[in-house]
């Protein structure tokens, strides 16, 4: 990972990364003229990212473009990943970032991009050197240590959603996933995190989990993670529920190859966001009663496999017939929901990769939003998306979708009709909860087949930006 430290004064020696506004910015840079001019000519053409070497050192040079400042700052962060492939491929180590703009945001969003752009997961690779670049130094005053460390500390955990989305199946079933929350545990100071084990799940009676879990040689978990400060701004928790599907079949309805079940490790993106965002909470000492819920399995065709057809009673006693297994992550969801009334929360969102319909209503630019939660904190979720440059697009919730879940046999299906599939699959949702109510549908975002600027190729992490930036705020209402 790379990490970044607070420098009170440049130097002249090292490799810099630079934000400017104006040409006449690059004075302040101290460079001499034939250099300023070989930047200027590349800005002039066009490039998002200018490079010289001057004196020995690399600088490379963004200008903030003229339009909106939210849109600025994602060009920023999209140059400082730019950079960071620069800096890796020339084996760099190491980076300064100075501005002469007395905005310390854009030099902030900068380090971001070139901190995320620096990602690789290379453990299964066994030749070939990882990046280079390992730490940055940035030069700002209004820049204190402490908004240094929290960037430090959130992209560590965006890293550790990336390396859990990215691992197969043939290391993190679902007992190995609540090793790594166990692990994750121990070394975040107040983070509490308790494992349930099948015995525990069948006694509670949490059908949803264990009929996704039939098929599989592999038992379930349900892992509950809770961070409670003493001066909790909040009388009852906010809960996040992140599905942890470790691996997708389809089970019985099974998936086709290709472009489908041959990235399916990814199915378990929701439940890593979240506990990322738990993780960053605690580690920033968030003055917010959190608690986190990700129940585990894979979802397979053997052994005693649910079918369509079952109808499967749920913690809650509701029963559903299952009209396709590939609609599993709901089936769990739900338990999780059932599960979250005992904390009478006074939020509740899930966050999953749960519909290809999603997907292909809005690409992978975004996650689609909906729920039961009043507009102030819808609008909020939406704030924080747009800072953080991990969207919410907003999906009706009306009621006449409710009707497509109706069942002949049982209390509902698990499935709605051909159309709007992101919104019936989040109306299933809803029937499994009493409180304020938030569904976030990443199905697009969460693994992509070609990077994207600082979004790598593979598990990108996304969630947890957004969740913690959420969580934050309501902090400090």
């Amino acid at each position: 990972m790379v990490i970044l430290e607070k420098r009170d004064r440049s130097r002249t020696d090292l490799d810099t990364m630079a934000v400017i506004r104006t040409r006449t910015h690059l004075r302040a840079l101290d460079l001499p003229r034939e250099a300023s001019v070989h930047l200027s000519e590349q800005l002039d053409n066009g490039a998002a990212v200018a490079t010289t070497r001057s004196d020995g050192r690399l600088m490379l040079v963004h200008q903030v473009g003229k339009g909106p400042r939210a849109g600025s700052v994602e060009q920023v962060r999209r140059a400082g990943a730019e950079m960071a492939a620069l800096l890796n491929s020339s084996g760099k180590g190491t980076a300064q970032l100075l501005t002469p703009l007395n905005d310390a945001d854009l030099v902030l969003a900068l380090a971001e991009g070139a901190m995320l752009g620096g990602y690789q997961f290379r453990k299964y690779k066994t030749s070939g050197n990882g990046p280079s670049l390992k730490s940055l130094s940035l030069v700002h005053k209004k820049v204190d240590a402490r908004t240094v460390q929290e960037l430090n500390d959130l992209t560590a955990s965006v890293y550790l959603a990336r390396d859990l989305v990215n691992e197969p199946v043939s290391f993190l079933n679902a007992t190995q996933f609540s090793a790594e929350i166990r692990t994750l545990a121990r070394n975040t100071s107040g983070l509490k995190v308790q494992v349930l084990d099948k015995a525990q799940i069948e006694a509670l009676g949490m059908g949803g989990l264990l009929a996704v879990n039939k098929g599989s040689v592999d038992p379930p978990t349900f892992n509950i993670l809770e961070y409670r400060p003493k001066r909790a701004v909040n009388r009852s928790p906010i809960v996040l529920i992140g599905k942890g599907v470790v691996y997708d079949t389809g089970g019985l309805s099974l998936k086709p190859t290709p472009h489908s079940m041959d990235h399916m490790k990814c199915d378990m993106a929701g439940g890593a966001a979240v506990i990322g965002a738990i993780a960053t909470a605690a580690q920033r000492a968030l003055p917010l009663h959190v608690v986190a819920l990700v129940p585990a399995t894979d979802n397979r065709p053997g052994g005693n496999a649910f079918a369509p057809g079952d109808v499967v009673r749920m913690y809650n006693g509701m029963t559903v017939e299952v009209m396709n297994s590939d609609a599993e992550g709901r089936m769990i969801l739900a338990d999780a929901l059932c599960y979250a009334e005992r904390y009478s929360p006074e939020l509740v969102i899930t966050m999953a990769t749960l519909t290809g319909a999603a997907a292909r209503a809005i690409g992978t630019q975004g996650m689609v939003g909906m729920g039961t939660a009043n507009d102030r904190i819808m609008n909020e979720l939406v704030s924080a998306g747009e800072r953080m440059h991990e969207r919410v697009a907003v999906f009706p919730f009306w009621e006449e979708y409710d009707k497509e879940l109706s069942s002949e046999i049982a209390d509902l299906k698990n499935l709605g009709g051909d159309s709007a599939g992101m919104i019936t699959a989040g109306k299933f949702l809803a029937r499994f909860t009493q409180r304020p109510f938030v569904h976030l549908d990443i199905a697009g975002p969460a693994f992509l087949m070609a990077a994207d600027g600082y979004r790598p190729r593979g598990g990108t992490g996304i969630g947890v930006r957004l969740l913690y930036s959420f969580l934050r705020d309501r902090a400090h209402m």
